[in-house]
């Protein structure tokens, strides 16, 4: 028996569009609402939202019986936390801030079992093997994992093509927010500037032959990703949905 299929790789390797959301309450009730949706993939997101190992795992198993595909964003691509991400059962992973070959090159092979790679021989105690039960898990389960980096800086972009040739890579995705800090606007990824930087880049990684990803924090800017080349396509963000959900509900009883 292998590894499970990951048909998340499959469909971003096919070109079409999957429409993702972000999942950032750390905890498996809300996710599972989301799952509801019908979205293609969801980042259970372990940067920037309080996420642990545990609350992690959780989540990978409510949505285990959904169509959604969770991608795990790790808040750094160090080869431990790797490790522990892939034996919790993600074949899916989000590393954030890459700026350079040498560095996707590590992250892939954080992510492989010897020879391709140096990740650790202990999935035997966790749900990536159902602990055990998938007999030939070590020796296929190379090549279901789904590696996607995410650029956020000036440095990524400049190494753009270098990155993007990395085997094993499956896809870029483009960080909006952090790269229009580093361009000196704030965080404000409306600025012309950035958005010029932005819309070449997704063309230069759909040219790469990898996935060109991006967040939207709005449907026009969605509509406009889209329309320039980003099949990993996030539309929302479940805290943010769900702040503007509440306020607009009181404040229509105000006056």
């Amino acid at each position: 028996m292998p590894a499970p299929e990951n048909r998340f790789k499959s469909a971003l390797a096919s070109g079409r569009v999957l429409y993702g959301c972000w999942a950032g309450f750390a905890d498996p009730y809300p996710t599972e609402v989301l799952a509801t949706a019908g979205f293609d993939w969801l980042v259970l997101d372990g940067e920037h939202a309080p996420n642990d190992l545990r609350t992690l795992m959780a989540q990978l198993q409510v949505l285990q019986g959904y169509d959604s595909a969770p991608v795990v964003r790790l808040p750094m691509g160090e080869v431990w936390a790797i490790k522990q991400a892939l034996d919790i059962g993600a074949q899916s992973l989000l590393i954030p801030m890459v700026e350079s070959a040498a560095q996707a090159r590590d992250l892939v092979a954080a992510t492989r079992y010897p020879p391709e790679g140096i990740r650790g021989s202990g999935a035997a105690l966790g749900r990536a093997s159902r602990f055990s039960a998938i007999p030939d898990y070590k020796s296929t389960a190379n090549d279901q994992i789904c590696l996607i980096v995410q650029m956020e800086s000036r440095a990524g972009l400049d190494a753009l093509e270098e990155i993007c040739a990395v085997d094993g890579v499956d896809g870029a995705f483009i960080g909006p927010s952090d790269l229009a800090m580093d361009m000196g606007h704030a965080g404000d990824s409306q600025a012309p500037e950035v958005q010029a930087a932005m819309q070449h880049a997704l063309a230069r990684i759909a040219a790469s032959g990898k996935a060109p990803g991006i967040l939207a924090n709005d449907h026009d800017s969605a509509r406009r990703y889209r329309d320039w080349g980003a099949t990993m396509l996030g539309v929302g963000v479940d805290v943010v949905l769900f702040a503007k959900a509440v306020r607009a509900l009181r404040a229509a009883f105000d006056g």
